[in-house]
């Protein structure tokens, strides 16, 4: 059985509806925080209901006893594990959420999985780790210990504790570094729903460092399909590691971080034009410092993952953002 934890978040949901054809092997849990609108949330359950079955329970990671008692009571065998406190800005202002949900939750699942022996560990880290990084594109052998914020650094964190437990335990863990994830039942904290959000009411959107950004943005159905191809493909041990000559992409554990992006990084001038296009209306653009924790430029090298699954994400911005717009006007039922 398969144990898919922020089952009800943004890339959670997506994967989840990826597994649903065989809703009897997969259960979903999610805690339900309010740190987005939980009616949301349980609109995104509902939609998955009305198509097929499904084992669903509200559980937070954080709660020890509670992870340990799901384990008891489910025959996990693998776990996608993308429940986490998300948002960069959101940890200059409340660092303790990160702690509990990011640090504390992930240790449990980690200490769940050691005793399940789970043959496969599949987690979120995301492309925030490479941080003051600016040689691009970003590759997982680049060195990641400088992150600009403490979302980025329990991210580090997660990837950290895990090789503990693939080295200790032989435990096979996939992080995966998500980059700049958008598309139907997106976050309302994300860029691509603060500005639709404010173009379709007329009012302006907050562009930082005064527009000068790029970003690999990433359509979620690709990224829930990497999540779903690699669940048969855990991570082997490598016993022939030159520990002489140590590498941040290699491990003598059953333990690798892959980067999942589309690899076409765009600047978000242009991303504003599509989104434009896509909604058939113009933006006012309020120009707006760099904000503290943010990063100029990301940009995925995705050579590692087409290794493991023969398959990276590469559904272009305009389509991408046509199927957010539609979304986003059926959602909210505008004409």
């Amino acid at each position: 059985m398969i144990l898919l934890t922020g089952a009800l978040g943004f890339c959670g949901y997506h994967v989840w509806s990826r597994l649903a054809s065989n809703p009897s092997v997969v259960v979903g849990v999610d805690s339900i925080s309010e740190y987005y609108s939980p009616s949301l949330k349980r609109a995104r359950l509902e939609s998955l209901l009305a198509t097929t079955p499904a084992i669903f329970e509200a559980l937070d990671t954080s709660d020890s006893q509670a992870v340990r008692a799901l384990f008891h009571q489910h025959p996990i065998t693998t776990v996608i594990h993308l429940a986490a406190q998300p948002g960069v800005r959101h940890s200059l202002t409340h660092p303790e959420d990160y702690i509990q949900s990011n640090l504390v939750g992930f240790a449990n699942v980690l200490e769940a999985c050691r005793q399940a022996k789970v043959k496969h560990l599949i987690y979120a880290s995301s492309s925030s780790v490479y941080g003051a990084n600016t040689k691009t594109p970003f590759s997982e052998r680049d060195s990641v210990d400088h992150p600009v914020s403490l979302y980025a650094a329990t991210k580090k964190a997660n990837e950290l504790m895990a090789h503990s437990y693939s080295h200790l335990y032989g435990l096979p863990t996939t992080g995966l570094r998500f980059f700049t994830v958008y598309g139907p039942w997106g976050r309302p904290d994300m860029a691509p729903w603060l500005f639709t959000d404010a173009i379709m009411q007329g009012k302006p959107i907050n562009v930082f460092n005064n527009g000068d950004l790029v970003r690999d943005f990433t359509y979620v159905e690709d990224v829930a399909e990497c999540v779903v191809r690699l669940i048969d493909k855990p991570p082997v041990a490598n016993p022939g590691y030159d520990h002489a000559n140590p590498r941040a992409d290699q491990s003598a554990a059953p333990y690798r971080v892959l980067n999942v992006g589309n690899e076409r990084p765009v600047k978000l001038m242009d991303f504003i034009q599509e989104l434009e296009a896509a909604l058939g209306k113009k933006a006012i653009v309020n120009f707006q410092p760099m904000q503290a924790g943010d990063v100029h430029r990301t940009e995925a090298d995705v050579s590692e993952l087409r290794k493991v699954i023969d398959y990276a994400p590469s559904t272009p911005l305009s389509e991408g953002l046509a199927k957010w717009a539609y979304w986003y006007k059926s959602y909210h039922g505008i004409q």
